[in-house]
């Protein structure tokens, strides 16, 4: 659909993104940025990858960045391979033994972002993983993943490329420092402008978290949007242990008469982030926010849409990693046309997933499970405490 100068498609699951994202790959002839958090080249993936290194072969310069956590069991000789055909990889901070006790390394790419000849870019949760396999014991799933991502051509699209060129020129500089090689980082420096220019303000925009100047900025525009809000909330939320801002304006705004749904996981790949988002549950049914489960799959879905006026679409989830740590990347769309469309999904979604859960039932549910539910709330607290951040 069209937007005011953008053409936006919004893609449902790896079914229909990595059929859209291999035709762009194959119709470049430039250049190719491409971050993916997990990129694991077997099946679906597999096709993904090809189309990378088809690309490389035929002259085209392609950067490729990977999560060295998300993507910490991609083999050797896949790396080999994508460098033979002429991708240039990099792996960002990646995972050794002491990762886990080291806060800074917990400051992960989580983007999922590719943009190609700086015409047609694609942002959202999906990363290059089958649908169908279970990354944890490489099993397959009955049910595909939940998760969304956009394509977009427009005004947009050369800031997504930006954001990557310059994380890519950040991390050529720390390898020449670290080779000792200051003329080679002088000449770098000196040709780089650091400074990020957000997109134009307009019916699309790239919303970005980074540690340095944009920190809050994905909460703060979640935050301004709720604020904001007149009739309905619809919030997609893979992980979910939002801020103490975050919570006091969803309840605020459920209080006055906004219709607030949450759709969250009720098939979890992390018991952690599961059992922590239940013990917000309370609160939240209290001021009347209706809360969905998700049960046929993983609900990896980072979306939200205020009032079928206003939707974003991205990798951010509403917890601690992705709003203090992570890198993250958001399309905000202002456009009616493609919020209400993405407002359908949702509420299919939601209306499929079953009744609401019931406060009353909820607040009885058994001792252990209130007791699983505390104890992983104080471990994420902890891991908050510990990176020192306030939230």
């Amino acid at each position: 659909m069209s937007a005011h100068g953008h053409r936006i498609t919004l893609l449902e699951r790896g079914e229909a993104y990595f059929p859209a994202l291999i035709a762009a790959l194959d119709a470049a002839r430039e250049e190719v940025f491409f971050e993916s958090y997990i990129f694991d080249p077997r099946r679906a993936g597999e096709a993904v990858a090809h189309a990378l290194m088809r690309a490389a072969e035929r002259g085209v310069a392609v950067w490729l960045m990977m999560d060295g956590i998300g993507s910490s069991r991609l083999s050797q000789e896949w790396q080999d391979r994508l460098v033979a055909a002429g991708v240039r990889c990099h792996v960002y901070l990646p995972f050794t033994p002491w990762s886990i006790w080291l806060p800074t390394r917990w400051r992960r790419l989580h983007r999922k972002l590719c943009v190609i000849d700086g015409q047609v870019g694609f942002c959202g949760g999906i990363n290059v993983i089958d649908d169908y396999l279970d990354l944890d014991d490489d099993t397959p799933l009955r049910n595909p993943r939940f998760d969304y991502a956009v394509r977009v051509e427009g005004r947009v699209v050369p800031a997504m490329r930006e954001t990557m060129r310059q994380l890519w020129t950040r991390v050529e500089a720390l390898q020449e420092l670290r080779a000792h090689d200051l003329q080679a980082l002088r000449r770098l420096w000196r040709r780089t402008d650091f400074e990020f220019r957000p997109s134009p303000r307009g019916e699309v925009q790239l919303v970005l978290r980074d540690n340095l100047r944009y920190r809050r900025r994905i909460e703060q525009v979640y935050l301004a949007a709720i604020h904001r809000a007149e009739d309905e909330i619809l919030i997609a939320s893979a992980y979910f242990f939002p801020g103490g801002r975050l919570r006091r304006a969803l309840q605020a705004a459920a209080r006055r008469g906004v219709k607030v749904s949450l759709l969250l996981q009720g098939h979890s790949d992390h018991w952690l982030a599961y059992r922590a988002a239940r013990v917000l549950f309370a609160q939240l049914l209290a001021a009347g926010v209706q809360i969905y489960e998700y049960p046929f799959s993983f609900m990896h879905a980072k979306v939200a849409v205020i009032d079928r006026r206003w939707a974003t679409v991205g990798s951010s989830n509403l917890d601690p990693l992705s709003l203090l740590l992570a890198r993250e990347a958001n399309l905000v769309m202002k456009d009616k046309h493609f919020a209400s469309e993405l407002a359908k999904h949702l509420s299919h979604a939601m209306a499929r997933s079953g009744p609401a859960v019931d406060p009353w039932l909820f607040v009885r549910r058994h001792w252990s499970e209130r007791w699983r539910d505390r104890l992983a709330s104080t471990i994420m607290r902890l891991g908050v405490w510990l990176t020192g951040r306030r939230y």
